[in-house]
């Protein structure tokens, strides 16, 4: 079956690359050859006059002295014929009929005259003089070879020829080592959407070529990357939502068969259904924010109601744990921010410090302008966790099993929310002594708004 315009292979960058700088090698040696051959012929017509006028000077000035002009002209005849020239000698009043009037003029005021005139339809060049009572013209064929550079063409033509062939090899060379860094990239391209990483592609040639390599090198690094985070992510969710599932599915087969009792089992069931609807709210807000679907408002806030509110929040669940928890801000902590959004950030870093504080140990809540800090006195991270704790589920998975608290997620959302907002978020630690989240965002005037308002209290009794 035809396939019309489609079965047309298109032509390949190396050979429309080859293609074109010969033809624009071509046109540039063409355009040279032409100007010279115009350049060349005038300066070779222009030095076979001055020639041609300096024998007729001499050939002037010898009849001058003879005793008849031109009675032997005959001896003149072998020599300008070896040169393909013609004498024509002729009375004042009488020139030759292809001689101009005004040239005429000339020879009988005995003034020299030089140029080029057609003689039969052929073209010569001239120099014409006077000498006693008769006036002469000296002729030379205007063509090619009598003027004597007929080689020099033939030799500009090779020479065009060869410098053609160079061009055309040159050009081939050239449009190799500019496809060939492409190639490499179409073919690791076609490699990694087969869902194969492709080897890093060597970097080298010219700047912009270097520098398409080292983006798709890194390109295709970062994904892998990605892919690999990913992958972890779907596992890493699919255990957690595969243990509620499980302690739920479990705990309701055992009260329908009397193993459990009714109460225990509904307070387990409630426990983990509470924890995956958590789980899901989480991945939904990772999504949305994934999407720029995720609304955070900017205005003047007040960090001092924000710790407060946080803190009254995990009083039960603090009290429960024995971990004091208190808020601690010197007066109002003005910043520009969103409420709620500071809020659940705020929290998530609250749940996360409860969780890793043993009981006898204090969380605080520390509010400044522009900074809340949530400071544990608990179990701390190592070194090599600091730069990995806002991955999602890192933290997480290295906790103990006994202490974990939350889904993994909210220091990844409060990374995310920190930098929405326009700021950021750090943590510091020590082993064995406690850890420190350090939230930043864009400090607004003290105790008002950026237009002079007051600050807006943090949203009492928002859900996370």
């Amino acid at each position: 079956m035809s396939r019309g315009r489609g079965s047309r292979s298109p032509q390949t960058l190396r050979w429309q690359l080859f293609l074109s700088i010969l033809l624009i090698v071509a046109l540039s040696v063409g355009v040279t050859f032409a100007v010279g051959l115009v350049l060349t012929r005038r300066s070779v017509e222009h030095a076979n006059l001055d020639d041609l006028g300096h024998q007729a000077d001499l050939l002037a000035r010898r009849e001058q002295g003879a005793l008849y002009a031109f009675s032997n002209v005959a001896s003149l005849k072998p020599f300008l014929q070896k040169q393909h020239e013609r004498l024509d000698v002729f009375t004042l009043n009488a020139p030759p009929p292809y001689l101009p009037a005004d040239v005429a003029a000339q020879i009988r005021a005995d003034l020299p005259a030089r140029g080029s005139l057609d003689v039969n339809g052929k073209r010569y060049l001239f120099a014409a003089r006077r000498a006693q009572t008769k006036g002469f013209v000296l002729l030379r064929p205007a063509s090619l070879e009598a003027a004597g550079w007929g080689n020099y063409f033939r030799a500009l033509a090779v020479a065009g020829a060869i410098g053609a062939a160079l061009a055309a090899l040159a050009s081939f060379f050239t449009a190799r080592a500019i496809t060939r860094p492409v190639q490499r990239v179409a073919e690791a391209s076609r490699s990694l959407a087969g869902g194969v990483s492709p080897e890093p592609i060597p970097v080298g040639g010219p700047a912009e070529l270097a520098s398409m390599a080292t983006s798709f090198n890194d390109m295709a690094r970062e994904l892998q990357r990605a892919k690999e985070a990913e992958h972890n992510f779907l596992l890493s969710v699919s255990h957690e939502l595969k243990t509620p599932l499980t302690a739920i599915r479990g705990y309701a087969e055992g009260l329908d068969e009397g193993a459990f009792d009714a109460h225990e089992a509904a307070q387990t069931i409630r426990e983990e259904s509470r924890r995956l609807e958590r789980l899901v709210r989480d991945l939904l807000d990772l999504a949305r924010m994934n999407r720029r679907e995720f609304a955070v408002h900017s205005e003047a806030i007040d960090l001092g109601d924000v710790a407060r509110e946080a803190v009254r929040r995990y009083e039960p669940e603090a009290r429960a744990s024995g971990v004091e928890l208190e808020a601690v801000a010197d007066g109002r902590a003005p910043a520009e921010g969103d409420p709620d959004r500071a809020l659940q950030v705020v929290s998530n870093l609250v749940e996360n410090a409860l969780r890793s504080t043993p009981p006898g140990g204090s969380v605080r809540v520390r509010a400044g302008a522009g900074v809340i800090a949530v400071e544990d006195t608990g179990t701390g991270l190592p070194p090599e966790a600091l730069a990995r704790a806002f991955e999602r589920f890192y933290l997480y998975d290295r906790a103990p099993a006994g202490r974990r608290i939350g889904t993994g997620l909210g220091l990844a959302i409060v990374k995310e929310l920190s930098e929405r907002m326009g700021g950021s978020v750090t943590v510091e630690s020590v082993p064995g002594e406690g850890t420190t989240f350090t939230v930043r965002l864009p400090a607004g005037p003290r105790g008002a708004g950026a237009d002079g308002s007051r600050v807006r209290p943090a949203v009492r009794g928002m859900s996370r």
